[in-house]
């Protein structure tokens, strides 16, 4: 596929130069009006700019379809939707492409490799993680062959470089090792809900002899949102105003397998906060602590909320509402940056269901998208 652009006075006159050079067949993929100025922009000029193409090899049906037409007609619709969808799928290849040019992104990559380092910008993941992502597949490609591969590939290639990365974190979530259990983080993000996810897998799946105890009493819709679920699951629950009362709950609950704790959501970007939280609940070797984030927030806030934590011991992160999000990518930055693996994924608020047990597969598909099988 040969792309190339013109610029002219008028539009006939461009078409004139694609006809010279690309013949009849060319396609017009793109057009605008552009302006071009002397001096500080003044006395600009208006131009066409067109965007023209064309394949020299372009695809033919095979001869044995059309002999066949009057026998099998259906095979003839058949092979029109293949041909269709291989010329949808290199417009879509060619527009992607067109799109990477005009960002004018700054690497030293090839446009093909480019389109995929675009694409995981796009998707949040941070710059140097992108371009070291892009690099290591890149060094690959050169071991195996001295061509550049397929853009299917090359995304095909990239899932699985993300999937190894992921390789050496934990993906294990609750594992019934330790009885308490912390669920940290902003308000918001769904701190209550994902607990009742929890304890209603634990209960109804593992048959587990769950309670809840609440120090989020900051607000009253959260106390009165986690009674409900404890009367809907048939488990107790503790309200712990200060450290004292959060001992006393853990004392009462000695015999169940598991307690759960919903702590309260504040702003954590302020340091005082995570203290007034050490001193409200123990924090100790005793207990696991999930530090629960909302993919909806912006990656910079993201890793400025888990930086608050980096004193604490976080076993891993677990993230919520990615059925409210297309940019995946925070979860990677965090993930391989802290080296703290993914406990869940929630996308949705119905209890017990919207919970989803992540896989390093699972999550590099989620970044790689519909890009993967192109």
């Amino acid at each position: 596929m040969k792309v190339k652009k013109y610029v002219a006075a008028t539009m006939p006159e461009a078409m004139h130069q694609i006809r010279k050079e690309l013949g009849a067949d060319a396609v017009i993929l793109n057009s605008k009006e552009v302006r071009n100025g002397s001096l500080f922009g003044l006395f600009k000029k208006r131009s066409i700019e067109v965007i023209a193409a064309l394949d020299p090899q372009p695809t033919k049906p095979k001869p044995e379809v059309y002999q066949s037409l009057d026998k099998a007609p259906h095979k003839k619709v058949q092979s029109d939707q293949s041909i269709n969808k291989n010329v949808l799928s290199e417009i879509k290849h060619l527009k992607k492409l067109l799109e990477v040019q005009n960002q004018q992104v700054k690497t030293n990559f090839t446009s093909q490799y480019n389109m995929v380092y675009q694409h995981l910008i796009d998707q949040e993941v941070s710059q140097s993680l992108a371009s070291k992502i892009v690099r290591t597949v890149i060094d690959q490609h050169k071991n195996d062959s001295d061509s550049e591969p397929e853009q299917h590939v090359i995304f095909q290639d990239t899932m699985k470089e993300i999937t190894s990365q992921l390789l050496t974190l934990s993906f294990e979530g609750i594992t019934y090792n330790k009885r308490i259990i912390h669920f940290v983080g902003p308000t918001g993000v769904g701190k209550t809900t994902t607990i009742a996810k929890v304890a209603a897998d634990s209960v109804l799946n593992n048959h587990k002899k769950v309670a809840f105890i609440t120090a989020d009493t900051y607000r009253i819709a959260a106390i009165e949102q986690l009674k409900t679920y404890a009367k809907i699951l048939d488990v107790p629950l503790a309200v712990a105003y200060d450290n004292k009362d959060y001992k006393e709950a853990v004392e009462k609950f000695a015999d169940y397998d598991l307690i759960l704790v919903d702590t309260a959501g504040r702003n954590f970007r302020d340091p005082k906060y995570v203290h007034e939280l050490e001193q409200s609940i123990d924090f100790n070797d005793e207990i696991e602590t999930y530090l629960v984030l909302s993919l909806t927030a912006k990656p910079n806030d993201l890793q400025k909320i888990s930086e608050q934590f980096q004193h604490i011991a976080i076993k891993e992160f677990i993230f919520t509402k990615i059925d409210e999000t297309r940019q995946y990518g925070s979860m990677i930055n965090l993930a391989l940056q802290n080296q703290v693996g993914i406990a869940y994924m929630t996308n949705g608020q119905d209890v017990p269901d919207d919970i989803v047990k992540p896989s390093p597969v699972k999550i590099s598909e989620y970044i790689v998208g519909e890009y993967r099988d192109e």
